[in-house]
């Protein structure tokens, strides 16, 4: 599902080994966890797998796709078959949660009685259908997390990528999203979750990828945030 073999990105503006020769290979279904300090690589192998940065070396496949050389007119489709979650939410303030949710398939030109089907099937799976009216400031900081969630899986994608998607959410609400991220992984689709929260990592007991430096210092498939 996802492949990435000798991959290296540097930031050529301040000389930065983001990433160091990694290889990883990620299978259909699975739920991986990428954890790591500040400045361990992270953030840089999320924007690799959605090519918001490109490798200066190395392959990356992710669905089948050559990212690498992905051509800049086929990058949109790239990023269509994936579920894309951020600690930051990136709400519409001006839409209501059911327009939120409806954007991700109305870039799709979805027909009209299917996109108000899935919609309304994603509300219920992260328990919004009753706010379908509200607008994002008028719900919580974990509200507006399983809208973000909502608006991922919307178009069925096969892979989500979520980057700290409980960095700003108290423990039990944090674990109230880890839940709905379980679901969505039983039905069968493949989570790459960047994440800080031991506590989360600890009691899923999913495979865990560290990073340091650039460097990948450990792959367990039942791991613990400190190992």
């Amino acid at each position: 599902m996802i492949h990435l073999k000798n991959v290296t990105k540097i930031y050529k503006q301040n000389g930065v080994v983001a990433l160091d020769n990694i290889s990883l290979d990620i299978e259909r279904g699975e739920f991986v966890f990428i954890i790591g300090t500040s400045g361990s690589g992270k953030s840089t192998l999320m924007e690799l797998l959605m090519r918001e940065e490109i490798a200066d070396s190395g392959e990356i496949f992710v669905d089948g796709r050559d990212v690498v050389n992905l051509p800049a007119n086929e990058v949109p489709y790239l990023r269509r078959g994936l579920g894309v979650i951020f600690q930051d939410y990136r709400l519409l303030e001006d839409k209501t949660v059911y327009e939120n949710v409806a954007f991700a398939m109305q870039v799709i030109e979805a027909p009209r009685r299917i996109m108000q089907r899935s919609v309304n099937n994603v509300l219920d799976i992260v328990g919004l259908r009753d706010k379908y009216r509200s607008f994002p400031a008028q719900l919580s900081g974990g509200e507006q997390q399983r809208v973000a969630i909502a608006r991922a899986i919307v178009n069925d994608p096969r892979i989500v990528i979520a980057d700290e998607p409980t960095g700003n959410l108290d423990p039990e609400t944090g674990r109230d999203i880890m839940d709905i991220f379980l679901r969505i992984n039983a039905a069968g689709t493949t989570i790459v979750m960047a994440t800080h929260d031991k506590n989360i990592v600890d009691k899923m007991l999913q495979r865990v990828v560290e990073l340091d430096h650039g460097h990948i210092i450990r792959d367990e498939r039942r791991g613990f945030y400190d190992g």
